[in-house]
């Protein structure tokens, strides 16, 4: 019960300053494309959350914290700074889709963008699924004997949640009608190829049978490419 209570009053807390991130800027409440994101995200973030209470409480208490014990002081200034930067895209792409009428992008196009963000949710639950150590930073989970993945979506590219958070970055711009949204994508991809290389090098000093599976899968967001 500790846990879902500190899951909803996160949970509260995120989708009240996203809201006020999306709509203020926005300068209206009748947007149709920022309540289409708003409700299917954070609709599947309840979802997902009701799903890790039921079975597996351990993941979900681990994903509520951001700033952990034996977490590199790199991977803190990471964090900080990419949710501080994804606020601001989020901010941005309001202004210039409902409020300032910049971007005039085919509807075609915002469908497109709803159809990458669905994929997208569905590749973070699968890889939710699939790996119980799934943590929001980076670090050795010791206490929760860590093991490696290399089941399911593992079995193809190395870092699974990354790939698919690579198209809500790219999903979402599309979606709001912001072409200045999707201008800044390959920045936050980029900052997740760095994150990815850099837990890399920490799981191979220190997670037993990492460095073996380094070597099978190849490839570390796109099979067969990179």
């Amino acid at each position: 019960m500790v846990i879902a209570a500190k899951a909803l009053m996160w949970q509260l807390a995120v989708w009240l300053l996203s809201f006020l991130v999306l709509f203020l800027p926005a300068g209206r409440l009748t947007w149709l494309e920022g309540w289409t994101f708003f409700l299917v995200f954070f609709g599947f973030v309840l979802l997902l959350s009701g799903w890790l209470l039921r079975h597996d409480g351990s993941l979900l208490a681990e994903r509520l914290t951001i700033f952990k014990t034996g977490q590199p002081g790199w991977d803190r200034v990471w964090l900080g700074a990419f949710y501080l930067l994804s606020l601001a895209w989020l901010a941005l792409m309001p202004l210039d889709a409902a409020r300032w009428h910049w971007s005039q992008m085919p509807v075609f196009l915002q469908g497109i963008g709803l159809l990458l963000l669905l994929c997208s949710l569905s590749g973070v639950f699968v890889t939710i699924r699939e790996n119980r150590y799934l943590s929001p930073v980076v670090r050795l989970q010791e206490e929760r004997g860590q093991t490696v993945i290399s089941s399911g979506p593992y079995r193809y590219i190395r870092h699974p949640l990354y790939a698919a958070a690579s198209l809500f970055y790219v999903g979402v711009p599309l979606l709001m009608g912001a072409w200045s949204g999707l201008a800044l994508s390959p920045l936050f991809i980029g900052l997740m190829a760095y994150r990815a290389v850099q837990e890399e090098h920490l799981l191979c000093s220190g997670l037993a049978g990492y460095d073996r599976y380094l070597k099978q899968v190849r490839r570390r967001f796109i099979p067969w490419i990179w």
